[in-house]
Order: C-alpha cells, then sequence, then structure tokens
C-alpha cells in the first residue's frame, strides 16, 4: 500500500511541473471576471448537483458541447469522446461493437461491464448487455452535449455501482437552432468519409409556434462500407446502414417562464446483413450474422426552478427505454436465431431547497428514482424451451433514496456531503436449476470539498463509497453443467481524489483565458465480478478478491481570439491485489494536445491534433487468451472549420480533417483490432431562417 500511495505522488507531482512549464503565468491579481472566450473548464455542468462551472466543482468532470461534437465531424460516439481524460470507448470501430471504459473499468470481455458505468440520455438510463455486442447503439447527431463525470461520487445522484462514473447525454432543442426574431430554422447537413466511402444526410427543422413552445424534428441516414485498416486489411463486417431521429417538443410557462415541460422521442435503428458474430473484436470462428438492432427512448420531462421560491427547484422525469436486437442467418449452427432486448421503465422526482444568510449559500438537493427493467431473449433452437441460458431472462425494479447538500461560504469553500441508498428486486423468467428471487440494497456515502484561494487556484477533494450490485445476467446464467450465481457478493469501491485547478486571464491577448485541472484518483475495488465459463466447478460469475487502480488526470485549455489550444492526458495503473498481475482493462498512458489558430475577419479556424499513447505490458486477456501487451503509438490529424456569419454564406458550415495523417498502424489494448487507415472527412451544412 505504502508503494501505490508513494507512485500517486510522483504522478501527482509530475503532472503539476507539466501543467506550470506548459501554461503562461497565472495572473497574480484576480480579474474579476473571465475573459471573453471560454475554456472547456468554464463550460456549466448540470449533472453534479447545483449548476456551477466544470473548473469549481470538486469533481473531474468534462462537457463536450455542440462545437464539439460538430469539429469532431463524428461517425459514433466514440469521436465525441477520444479528448476526454480517462475515458476509452472501447471494443471496435463496428457500429454494434461499442462500449465504454472510465477510469480503467470496463473492457470488453466480460460481460456486465456496462452495468459500472452508468449512461442516461435526457435522464433515461441506457443499458444493455450481450455477449460479444456492445452497450450503447446512437448516433452523434441527436445530441447537443455530453457530460463526462469520472469516478463513484456520481453514484450519489445517478444510482449505486456507478464504481467508474456516469455518461450523460443531452439532445437538441428547437431553441437552440432559432434566433432571436425569428420564427424557425432549417438545416440541413452533408458529410462524406473516406475511408468506407462513409456518408451521412441529415436535416432538421425547428419551429417556434409561440414564446412559449417549439419543436424540433430531426432525421439522419449514415452508412459506409467496410473500413480499411491501416495495415492494407479491411476490418470485417464493418459496414452497416443506420437510421435515427428525434422529434421534442418544449412549452416554457409561469410568470417568469420558469417552468418547462418537454417530451421527447428517438429512434435508431441499423440493419445489416453478415456482420461479424462478434462486434466487440475480430473472432473469425464466431463467424457471421444478420443483425437488426432498434433502439428507443421516449421522455417526459418537467422542471419547475420557482425564481420566487428558494425551497423550490423541481425536476420530474418519466422515461422509456427499448434496446432490441434480432440476429438471423448464423453461419454456426449451434447459434441459432435468436432476439434479445432490454425495457426499462423509469420515473424520478427530484427538488432542490436553498438557504442563504449574509456570506453563505446552502443547497440541499433530494429525491428518488423508480425503475422496473425486463430483461428478454429467446432461439428458435430446439432446446426444453426457447429461453437462451447466456442471456437469462428476468426483471430488476429498484428504487433509490439520495440527499446531497452543498454548502458554500463565502464564495470559497465548498462542501458536499451526500448518501443514497437503493433497494432492489431482481427476478428470473425461469425457476430452474435451484434458481430464485434475489432483494437486496446497496449504499453510496460521499464528502467533498473545495476550496478556491483566489479567482485564480483552487484545491479540491472527495472520499466516495458505493456498492454495485450484480445484473440479472451475473445472477441467472447457467447451463447443464454450471448452476446459477446466486451467492455473488456486491462489489465494493472506496474512491478517494485530490486535485488542484489554476485560471488565468489577459495571459497573452485581450480577453483571453485559460485553465487547467489536476486530479489524482486512488480506487480501492473489492469483491469484483468475473465471468469465469472454463473454470472446472464454478458457476458462470464469481467474486474475485480486490483490485486498485489510481492514477491522475490533466485537462486544460487556452482560448484567445486567434489561438488555442487544448491538452488531455491520463495515467493510471490497475493490478489485481490476489495475482499481482497488471489489469488487462486499464489503458496505456494518454497524451491528446491539440493547437490551432482563427482568423476571425473570415470565421477561419484550424489547427492540429496529436495523440501519444504508452506501451503497456498486460499480460493475457481472460477469455481469448491473446496477449493485451501493446507498444507505444502516435497518430496525428488536421482540420479546418468555415462559419462565415454574414453575406450570402451566412448559415454555413464547412469542416475539413484528415484522421491518422501518417496512417499509423497500431492496436491499442483496449481494442482487439487493428487501427483505422487515414481517413478525410468533409462536412458541408447550411441554416435557412424564416
Amino acid at each position: 500500500m505504502g508503494l501505490v500511495r508513494r507512485n500517486v505522488v510522483v504522478l501527482l507531482g509530475g503532472a503539476a511541473m507539466t501543467v506550470l512549464v506548459g501554461v503562461p503565468q497565472v495572473a497574480a491579481q484576480s480579474q474579476g471576471q473571465n475573459g471573453k472566450f471560454v475554456t472547456l473548464l468554464e463550460r456549466l455542468v448540470i449533472g453534479a448537483g447545483a449548476p456551477k462551472v466544470a473548473v469549481d466543482t470538486p469533481q473531474a468532470v468534462t462537457v463536450v458541447d455542440q462545437a464539439d461534437i460538430d469539429a469532431a465531424q463524428a461517425t459514433t460516439v466514440k469521436d465525441v469522446l477520444e479528448t476526454v481524460p480517462g475515458v476509452s470507448v472501447i471494443g471496435s470501430d463496428r457500429i454494434f461493437g461499442e462500449s465504454f471504459n472510465i477510469r480503467g473499468i470496463g473492457t470488453a470481455e466480460n460481460s456486465g461491464d456496462e452495468s459500472r458505468i452508468i449512461v442516461t440520455v435526457d435522464g433515461a438510463k441506457k443499458f444493455y448487455e450481450q455477449y460479444r455486442m456492445g452497450s450503447f447503439f446512437s448516433d452523434p447527431e441527436l445530441y447537443k452535449q455530453v457530460e463526462v463525470l469520472r469516478g463513484p461520487a456520481s453514484s450519489t445522484l445517478y444510482g449505486s455501482g456507478a464504481l467508474a462514473g456516469v455518461i450523460n447525454f443531452t439532445t437538441k432543442d428547437g431553441s437552440d437552432f432559432i434566433k432571436d426574431g425569428q420564427t424557425g430554422a432549417i438545416r440541413v447537413k452533408g458529410q462524406y468519409s473516406s475511408n468506407g466511402n462513409g456518408t451521412l444526410m441529415s436535416g432538421l427543422v425547428a419551429h417556434k409556434f409561440n414564446e412559449g413552445f417549439d419543436i424540433l424534428a430531426t432525421g439522419n441516414w449514415r452508412r459506409s462500407n467496410d473500413f480499411d485498416l491501416a495495415n492494407g486489411g479491411v476490418l470485417s463486417g464493418s459496414a452497416f446502414d443506420a437510421y435515427s431521429g428525434l422529434i421534442k417538443g418544449t412549452a416554457r410557462f409561469g410568470d417568469q417562464d420558469d417552468q418547462k415541460l418537454s417530451v421527447s422521442y428517438q429512434r435508431w435503428s441499423s440493419k445489416n446483413n453478415d456482420q461479424d458474430y462478434a462486434q466487440t473484436g475480430t473472432v473469425a470462428a464466431f463467424g457471421t450474422v444478420d443483425r437488426d438492432v432498434v433502439d428507443q427512448t421516449a421522455v417526459l420531462h418537467y422542471e419547475n426552478a420557482a425564481t420566487d421560491n428558494p425551497w423550490v427547484d423541481l425536476k420530474a422525469n418519466l422515461s422509456y427505454s427499448d434496446t432490441y436486437v434480432k440476429q438471423t442467418n448464423s453461419a454456426i449452427g449451434s447459434i441459432g436465431d435468436a432476439e434479445y432486448g432490454y425495457k426499462t421503465w423509469q420515473a424520478s422526482l427530484e427538488n432542490t431547497s436553498e438557504f442563504s444568510g449574509e456570506s453563505w449559500q446552502n443547497f440541499l438537493t433530494y429525491g428518488a428514482q423508480l425503475s422496473y427493467q425486463d430483461r428478454i431473449a429467446f432461439t428458435t433452437l430446439p432446446l426444453p424451451n426457447t429461453t437462451i441460458s447466456t442471456h437469462p431472462e428476468g426483471k430488476d425494479m429498484r428504487l433509490g433514496i439520495y440527499a446531497q447538500d452543498e454548502f458554500i461560504l463565502n464564495d470559497q469553500l465548498t462542501i458536499i456531503t451526500g448518501g443514497r441508498a437503493d433497494f432492489v428486486w431482481q427476478k428470473p423468467e425461469v425457476t430452474t436449476k435451484g434458481q430464485h428471487e434475489i432483494q437486496d440494497v446497496a449504499l453510496s456515502p460521499k464528502v467533498a470539498a473545495l476550496y478556491k484561494f483566489n479567482d485564480n487556484v483552487s484545491i479540491f477533494g472527495s472520499v466516495a463509497h458505493t456498492e454495485r450490485l450484480p445484473t440479472l445476467d451475473e445472477l441467472y446464467q447457467y447451463n447443464s453443467v454450471k448452476g446459477p450465481s446466486l451467492n455473488l457478493e456486491k462489489e465494493q469501491s472506496n474512491s478517494y481524489e485530490a486535485g488542484f485547478a489554476l485560471t488565468g486571464y489577459e495571459l497573452l491577448f485581450d480577453g483571453d483565458q485559460a485553465t487547467v485541472k489536476v486530479t489524482g484518483f486512488y480506487n480501492d475495488l473489492t469483491n469484483l465480478i468475473e465471468s469465469s465459463p472454463s473454470v472446472v466447478g464454478n458457476p458462470y460469475f464469481r467474486n474475485v478478491g480486490k483490485a486498485t487502480i489510481y492514477g491522475v488526470e490533466v485537462e486544460g485549455s487556452y482560448e484567445s481570439e486567434f489561438v488555442f489550444g487544448r491538452l488531455a492526458y491520463a495515467a493510471m495503473v490497475g493490478t489485481n491485489d490476489v495475482t499481482g498481475k497488471a489489469l488487462t482493462s486499464v489503458p496505456g498512458h494518454k497524451l491528446q494536445l491539440t493547437v490551432g489558430a482563427r482568423n476571425p475577419e473570415y470565421n477561419l479556424e484550424y489547427g492540429a491534433k496529436a495523440t501519444i499513447v504508452a506501451s503497456t505490458e498486460t499480460g493475457v486477456l481472460p477469455v481469448t487468451g491473446s496477449d493485451a501487451s501493446t507498444p507505444g503509438y502516435a497518430t496525428f490529424d488536421i482540420f479546418a472549420n468555415w462559419k462565415p456569419e454574414s453575406g450570402p454564406l451566412a448559415g454555413t458550415e464547412a469542416q475539413f480533417s484528415i484522421e491518422n495523417i501518417f496512417n499509423a498502424d497500431y492496436r491499442d489494448n483496449q481494442t482487439p483490432d487493428r487501427s483505422k487507415g487515414r481517413t478525410f472527412k468533409l462536412t458541408l451544412a447550411k441554416q435557412f431562417d424564416y
């Protein structure tokens, strides 16, 4: 344990030296206000309690906004999140093969990892688990913002078991596109990607019926042939056609428009033949299959800010999520035709009460969440019944009750305390082999603090505990030899974070600003659950003891009228404390540096991004037996964006980029396949206001 803590100190110290050397001198005196250009860490965070900017949040959090999503020319969610430190989208580049990894938690090898990361769309929890499949199916064109809250401290507000963190997706609104004095907008967009000859066609309509009600409707068609790899090969089964759409209506009412009611429905579907059965990484032995995937989310959301009543800031959410996968024509007869799915209904109610005095403020957030999940699966194989033992059907009901208090003294000291209890009832569809209902409770307390010395320097720290109850898959999966895993213990995480933030104004140019946030973390994990299909005498899943993951994250950005830059760095170490071996789920140390320039006269922005990843020595993967160790690599991208604001081309957007410009051939240790080859991307969009 002493060695671990000494390593954390070394990592933090090294990061601090990097920050202090790489960023211009912070202004000695507070400017009292932000510069003209808002940096990445000055963006508003809405998912961590009372709204606050990221740099003043005593937690590692990153906000990816609409401009970032557009600039990435994203084909999948992977492109949106690739610059967030400590976050990896793992699996493969296939559209059905992407899952998440935050701070070394999450792997394509073990089912159930998705439950360690909570993913929401407009407050609706999304979850999907299937052998050799990804966990999230959607299109970046549907979203205007993504918040990533790293670490288990988020469990208080979002649910026990968020060992790694939370990813919140926010869909677009009509008001995002309707300009002042206008009634509506029509936006068309097209995109071309040379790798796979991929295309996107997108259309959007936003209309304001009156000052209090607007709607948005958007539809997207995205397609591609198989992707070319940098080594000259082809990523088999990566061709796809995908359709997605969103319709959303928002009404604002009340004396000061402080109430809002919105209803939305989004759908993503992709039906592709001759897809690799193993979507998360090429395994030729599994052959191919035809797959039809449909993901739907419906949300009814109400807010009442009650401007004149500090006791009330109410949010209510009703949602329905349905992810459905149908597979046919399997090349391996033993797999057979099958259908899988998750249907989840959820209701949540949350209120924030504000108390204040002459030099202090207090925000008390409290609420409840109720969810009901129905997991289905059946096959045409000649079994005693039509259930699939490796994807057991069942029902999961959860009731979460929580409270979080945020106390702010003199706008300098912030103390956050919170606790949550999640009561869980799980029931198998089939009660053979001794399966029975499970009832349990998971607890998630935390305490965090942030102290601002002035507008330039702050320090923060937190301690959080959370517990993750086993999923339906982990409890009830079985076959003729192995019984269900009904005696699994709860996974537990004790996490510690500490760090500092620096902000500077007027450093090189008028109105410029730079911010840097450094976070060190230590996560102590016990009773970890892993699949053990090859271990004689054990059920499919078992508790394997304990592991430790620790590291450092550095996030920084500089913004000015003429130049800009961003830095994202994450270094972490993970150890299986039972075997003493490195965890295969921990990614290599990663540095991303983006530098660019702006020409305000022509609304032109251009630059380059470098990604440098260190080598890893993580041994043998538990399922395939293949060596997960990887050499280091570096990739380079260039980009240019043009958005004229006046003249006949006003409302036009043109974006161009070259990804992996030197065609680097590598394999990331979280991705079984080799890298995609050099890719040229071009995007053209035009908005018509009326």
